[in-house]
């Protein structure tokens, strides 16, 4: 049976200016990705006459947004390539592929043996042989795996008292949280209660990001669909969806219907990000935060492309700049090149480091104590290849706040 010829999405508001091929970090460094008016609208025309127009190029699109960000006609350049990605590639995903995107999958297979695997994986010749089997780069330093995740902390030290606060939020973590990253859980824990906020967690499985990025396209919607009919049950019970990481807030939010074609249209506005959350609280008056007299830092901020699709690190700026001892310097828009899991392919490192140059030279030259972002990919490229500490904001915040008198505000 043929195959309708459709568009699922807006192309022809494309006025072929090419401002999205300017903007494209990957057009400036691998001559074999067509670039974002080539492989989207363009190859969009030529894809609905025939299916054998496609290119396995197109494969080199990070997905970071960039290009969307930058069109004066709002039109949906890396959703169109990725679905078509998902419609017409006939390559099918490799092992190393298959374990990327399986992020949930590793964790868990990872957590028991956590110090063995982090020793294992960094060691040079284990290096050598992922990049002779499986074409993960030598060079790439992968993030450290932890033996006790953020889920098993919440239900041991704060479970039982999240059902006295007055206001509550479904928290979706996320995998780098329970996996490499826990203390951003907890963080995140820590400022909602001290602002009288009460947390629940979801029955969450991984966003997806990695298995759209790697092809594994009913994965990925089997997730999507899972998690909508999850954040479906919350939003019924009046509970906003909350995350602490850019590109899994993204995600959700819009890749579910423009790439998966998984309808999120119920819950999609209740699906926000820990500082846009936390800011609106504040601004509206609900809530008080009380700052530590003795913090002080310089901080760089990163906004990661997701960030910038989104438009909501504003949220982050005004917040990190009600903390008396800070001072932040944001960072020129750049792509820091890592991508999620396309930074690990030997195939695709060197232009990520290329990519990301810049912005390494500017956090060098501007030697901050640390730097500042919400998006868990952005931190390990760059603290590989600056040695400059990342820290996600709401992590920044539970250090900076004074949490027994911020409580205690919020009693009053």
């Amino acid at each position: 049976m043929q195959e309708k010829n459709i568009s699922f999405n807006n192309f022809e508001q494309c006025i072929k200016c090419t401002i999205c091929t300017a903007y494209c970090p990957v057009v400036a460094v691998n001559p074999s990705y067509p670039g974002p008016k080539q492989a989207g609208p363009d190859g969009e025309r030529l894809r609905l006459k025939d299916k054998y127009f496609f290119d396995e190029n197109l494969k080199y699109c990070m997905n970071c947004k960039r290009c969307e960000v930058a069109c004066p006609s709002g039109v949906k350049i890396a959703d169109l390539i990725h679905s078509a990605r998902r419609r017409y590639s006939r390559e099918m995903p490799e092992l190393r592929d298959r374990i990327l995107a399986s992020t949930d999958m590793m964790g868990k297979l990872a957590r028991p043996f956590a110090p063995v695997v982090n020793s294992v994986v960094a060691s040079k010749p284990v290096k050598g042989v992922m990049d002779v089997m499986m074409d993960i780069d030598r060079e790439r330093v992968f993030p450290k795996y932890t033996r006790n995740g953020f889920v098993r902390w919440f239900n041991r030290e704060a479970r039982e008292k999240q059902k006295h606060y007055p206001m509550r939020v479904a928290f979706f973590h996320g995998c780098s949280t329970e996996f490499q990253h826990p203390e951003v859980g907890e963080a995140f824990v820590k400022v909602m209660n001290a602002v009288g906020v009460g947390v629940e967690l979801i029955d969450e499985k991984c966003c997806g990001v990695a298995m759209i990025s790697n092809g594994l396209w009913n994965s990925a919607k089997r997730h999507a669909e899972h998690n909508v009919r999850e954040f479906t049950k919350a939003v019924e019970e009046g509970l906003p969806v909350v995350g602490v990481s850019s590109t899994c807030v993204f995600t959700m939010r819009d890749e579910y219907p423009d790439v998966l074609d998984v309808d999120n249209s119920k819950v999609r506005d209740s699906i926000t990000l820990a500082e846009k959350y936390l800011f609106e609280l504040v601004d509206s008056g609900k809530v008080k935060l009380v700052f530590r007299d003795d913090y002080r830092a310089r901080i760089a901020y990163h906004v990661p492309c997701h960030m910038e699709k989104l438009g909501w690190s504003i949220f982050t700026k005004l917040l990190i700049g009600m903390i008396p001892g800070v001072s932040m310097t944001t960072l020129d828009s750049a792509c820091c090149g890592m991508a999620g899991t396309y930074g690990f392919k030997k195939e695709n490192y060197r232009y990520s480091q290329m990519i990301g140059r810049p912005l390494f030279e500017q956090i060098k030259s501007l030697a901050p104590d640390f730097v500042c972002c919400e998006c868990e990919t952005c931190k390990w490229q760059i603290e590989m290849s600056t040695s400059y500490k990342v820290l996600n904001p709401i992590v920044i915040l539970s250090e900076a706040l004074d949490l027994e008198a911020t409580a205690a505000a919020n009693r009053d």
